[in-house]
């Protein structure tokens, strides 16, 4: 199964995908869609949806697994990142991707077993989990593939709720 993990952002959008089969995950890709600050918000939120196309028409993922808003002090930046979110559940949905949302604290839960584990340890489990030289580059696509290894974690949850019909 295909899983791509998603960071939303207005500036950046950082993005994982993962082959997950079984408990083994394989990256097949990463990296990050950005937009110029320069640009108003409308080409800006244009400009992801093109780049999110891209990335679902190239690999089709069965799932896209994105990180929820949390609340931000600063209104203008989570007004950006709910709209940056939008145009990614939109960009899924009109290919009948399924999606499922995740908050900062269930990812950090599922990649590192601890909701108020640090960035740092963080992206060294997503380093070691994925068995990896280096923790990925730019911190928006190593934030997409917690994501989607946190995603991956829960499937086998997911499929033994299924099958008891829940």
């Amino acid at each position: 199964m295909l899983v791509l993990g998603i960071d939303p952002g207005m500036a950046t959008t950082g993005y994982g995908l993962l082959r997950v089969t079984g408990h083994a995950y394989k990256v097949l890709d990463f990296g990050c869609i950005k937009t110029a600050p320069q640009m108003g918000v409308t080409q800006r939120l244009v400009e992801l949806y093109q780049g999110l196309e891209d990335l679902l028409n190239t690999h089709r993922p069965a799932a896209v697994a994105v990180e929820e808003l949390f609340f931000n002090k600063n209104v203008k930046t989570a007004m950006a990142v709910g709209q940056a979110r939008g145009v990614i559940l939109v960009a899924a949905a009109l290919k009948e991707i399924d999606v499922v949302e995740y908050t900062p604290l269930q990812v950090k839960q599922g990649v590192v077993g601890y909701g108020r584990a640090s960035k740092k340890q963080v992206q060294e489990m997503v380093k070691t989990l994925l068995k990896l030289e280096e923790i990925p580059k730019p911190d928006d696509a190593a934030d997409a593939l917690a994501v989607a290894i946190c995603h991956a974690h829960a499937l086998p949850l997911m499929a033994h709720l299924q099958r008891m019909g829940r």
